[in-house]
């Protein structure tokens, strides 16, 4: 008996389960706005400690409605937007930008990411910042001259 009702009980589980999966599925909109990276990622390559850290994401609504940014955030306090983004409404086919600053008073290896949030087909996308920050260089003194 005991068996009879755990498999009963295991289906039921197993049914419940299948439909709250369906419903969760969304359908996207094909007249919904969609944002169109130049590149998803930029590398800054090697460049010196206290260099212009500031790169600008170029992209375009390639969607069929206009696109509006709601929020734009970087991975850590070292990724910041100096400008912002752009709060007014993107018409399709309209490009914009985003500015990123990245600490370059950081040295070493750096990939962050910045996430951006909107009303696109894919309403979270992420790009990447990425590079290498030399050395802070030595100051100047009279070390090792015997003076």
């Amino acid at each position: 008996m005991k068996s009879v009702l755990l498999s009963a009980l295991l289906f039921f589980c197993f049914i419940l389960t299948g439909k709250a999966q369906e419903s969760v599925i969304e359908s996207i909109d094909p007249n919904s706005p969609d944002m169109t990276f130049e590149s998803e990622t930029i590398d800054y390559g090697t460049i010196d400690y206290g260099a212009d850290g500031i790169r600008v994401f170029k992209f375009k609504n390639t969607g069929k409605s206009p696109l509006l940014i709601t929020e734009v955030k970087g991975q850590c306090g070292c990724t910041t937007l100096p400008d912002g983004w752009p709060k007014e409404p993107i018409k399709p086919g309209a490009s914009g930008t985003i500015k990123v600053k990245y600490d370059t008073q950081r040295p070493g290896t750096f990939d962050k990411k910045v996430t951006i949030t909107s009303n696109a087909k894919i309403s979270s996308k992420m790009v990447t910042i990425k590079g290498v920050i030399k050395a802070q260089p030595a100051t100047g003194g009279a070390l090792g001259t015997g003076k």
